[in-house]
């Protein structure tokens, strides 16, 4: 492509503010934005991220058909929420115009596994008009191509075991609130955990009608079993609350989590495939206590055991980072809903965007 890669930014919250700069340091531009927030509507994006003005003015969410219209962009950044149902509406408008589009919603990394209706849906649209919708951000390399690169230097994989952390703070109201941060015990119960001490009949009833609330390592337990070859036999869900025994603020959710409530929670997903490989991730989400910090670990099983850990890693610049590297590979995909397994390893992007894309 001889020309600038445009892109749109379809929320301008936390994450826009990495994703856009990092657009243009990549020598793409921004052509649009939108946003529900009455606070930003109207603002040049340039006041939003910090640098000068740029001549582009965030417009009202409810006019994202029209400014789409007007402004084609090549490829749109969705940074809003983590369901795939929630980011709907952002993902079927793109598929109906035409036009590529990447996410930050964590269950849209691999989200056949969980919402496969809804997928399929996006899918079709996606394949009609000749675009591609995809899911990104931190996990696509620290809990997906990291540990696939492992498993590629292994001769006998028996487990595959990992634990992340993260700070909910980071990340704005929407997954704080998903991970229960806030809640008392009794409702961190009833809101979160209860969702999971089901059956594995009424957890696919739940799945098949788009209802299911999949921790993050859900799908991408998926994705690193689609990515492995591997074949999934079954999958369990256990949410459990994490405390602190004392008070912590959280600006994200304008309140104090009280010594004992839960600052917000642990999810295992534990897979069992065909192969005879178990994988057993754990994402940890919560209003860190000073002290804390965010920390990622996996261990792969068999001959040899390897286990790696990185610490402290800037998990929100990790995110955009990765999906404005990503998006030449979107542009480039085959037509559909397309999980970045099916895109090949993720590379760094020295040369401006436009000159990765076909």
């Amino acid at each position: 492509m001889e020309r600038k890669l445009k892109v749109f930014q379809y929320g301008t919250g936390k994450m826009s503010v990495n994703t856009m700069r990092y657009v243009y340091e990549k020598g793409a531009e921004i052509v649009g934005a939108v946003d529900v927030n009455p606070a930003v509507i109207g603002k040049d994006i340039g006041e939003i991220i910090g640098s000068e003005k740029k001549g582009i003015l965030v417009k009202d969410g409810k006019d994202a058909k029209n400014v789409l219209q007007e402004t084609k962009p090549d490829i749109v950044i969705v940074t809003t929420m983590s369901l795939l149902n929630d980011v709907e509406e952002p993902l079927m408008l793109c598929a109906e115009l035409g036009i590529n589009a990447i996410t930050t919603c964590e269950e849209a990394f691999f989200p056949m596994n969980s919402n496969p209706n809804l997928t399929k849906k996006i899918d079709e649209l996606a394949k009609k008009n000749n675009c591609t919708i995809t899911g990104s951000g931190y996990q696509d390399i620290y809990w997906g191509q990291l540990i696939t690169s492992i498993a590629g230097s292994t001769q006998k994989i028996t487990k595959i075991k990992g634990s992340s952390s993260y700070n909910v703070e980071d990340y704005g109201i929407a997954l704080a609130k998903a991970h229960g941060a806030g809640l008392p015990l009794a409702d961190f119960e009833k809101e979160i955990a209860s969702a999971d001490k089901i059956s594995k009949e009424a957890r696919q009833e739940i799945i098949e009608k788009g209802k299911y609330l999949p921790s993050y390592m859900w799908n991408v337990n998926g994705w690193l079993a689609e990515k492995l070859g591997l074949t999934v036999m079954s999958q369990t869900q256990k949410c459990v609350p994490q405390t602190h025994n004392q008070d912590i603020f959280s600006s994200t959710l304008n309140m104090t989590v009280k010594a004992g409530d839960a600052t917000g929670m642990s999810a295992v997903v534990t897979t069992e495939t065909k192969e005879g490989i178990t994988i057993e991730s754990e994402c940890i989400g919560k209003v860190y206590a000073p002290e804390e910090f965010d920390k990622n670990i996996w261990t792969v099983e068999g001959e040899p055991n390897t286990t790696i850990v990185v610490e402290k890693p800037a998990t929100v610049e990790l995110t955009c980072a990765t999906i404005v590297n990503r998006l030449p590979d979107v542009v480039n995909a085959e037509a559909g809903y397309v999980p970045t397994e099916k895109m090949g390893d993720l590379q760094f992007k020295l040369k401006p965007l436009n000159e990765y894309v076909k």
